[in-house]
């Protein structure tokens, strides 16, 4: 599927090989004369399905690929991609190049980690060390898209910046729309430190911006409200793990997200998500609150 919630902005979809993976992973792609540029590229498993939207958008040359991190997920089939378009530069935070470039070691950590998730995504593709840099001002046209270092949820997160558009990445968190309602949740799994993820909410809130394109999932111009409830939410799941950690019985991820669907408002959306939607976001929060567990108690 592909959306076009903004002028010359389109969103495709990724949908994964597993319930609940539906509008959950997205490219955006940025068309402005004279370049057209991709941030996220997804995983190895659906580039054959990015490569189909690019040809349905008749897009012959790519100029730039944007890596908001490089997580599998988002960044794993840049090497392949680069097979089709490979007069394309790769913009990547510094402490990722490398990663990118030799991949086996991040490889095996992503399977450790994610263990049957990491071979639904695919193994990741190398990345030529000729085409990746990184630099904090990119030229489109007669505009600049601004790169944000903002980590938090990866030490190597960054965010981008063109006009009022934001494309975020996971340093907001997870978004969902469904019907009239949205969903948001933090995205900290470990190693987590609460500054850093909450000082790159505040850069972020900062910006003169209209208009938010997430990695996980969508679009929202509901800026002002995501902005604070990213702010609000992170400081109530910090409270309600620390509250966990202070009794003395730190008690399992699965009981503290019981306390949190009770504590933060956001989540009264929770149960009106698709049931597999429902169970591929307690997989997740649940990492979420690992991270924190390992902060609070570190």
């Amino acid at each position: 599927m592909i959306e076009q919630p903004i002028e010359d902005i389109y969103l495709i979809e990724l949908p994964q090989p597993r319930k609940g993976y539906e509008s959950f992973i997205g490219s955006w792609v940025l068309r402005r004369d004279p370049m057209t540029v991709l941030v996220d590229p997804g995983p190895r498993s659906t580039i054959p399905l990015l490569l189909q939207s690019l040809e349905t958008l008749e897009i012959e040359t790519l100029d730039m690929i944007l890596l908001t991190h490089i997580h599998i997920d988002h960044a794993g089939g840049t090497g392949l991609l680069l097979e089709r378009y490979p007069e394309a530069a790769v913009i990547c935070h510094p402490k990722g190049i490398e990663h990118l470039i030799n991949p086996e070691r991040l490889w095996e950590n992503t399977k450790k980690v994610l263990g049957d998730l990491a071979g639904m995504y695919g193994s990741i593709a190398a990345v030529p060390a000729s085409r990746i840099r990184f630099q904090e001002i990119i030229d489109v046209g007669a505009a600049s898209i601004r790169v944000l270092m903002t980590p938090g949820h990866a030490a190597h997160h960054l965010s981008f910046q063109i006009d009022d558009i934001l494309f975020a990445g996971e340093a907001l968190g997870v978004y969902y729309q469904f019907d009239k309602n949205w969903y948001l949740r933090p995205a900290t799994p470990p190693v987590f430190r609460p500054d850093v993820y909450r000082q790159s909410i505040f850069k972020l809130a900062d910006l003169d911006v209209c208009h938010l394109c997430f990695g996980h999932y969508g679009y929202s111009s509901n800026v002002q409200a995501i902005f604070d409830t990213a702010r609000d939410q992170l400081e109530r799941w910090l409270d309600v793990v620390e509250m966990h950690v202070a009794s003395g019985k730190i008690k399992s991820t699965s009981q503290i997200l019981k306390t949190l669907l009770k504590k933060d408002p956001i989540l009264t959306a929770y149960p009106k998500l698709p049931r597999s939607v429902q169970a591929r976001e307690r997989y997740f929060c649940q990492n979420s609150i690992t991270g924190m567990l390992g902060a609070v108690s570190g």
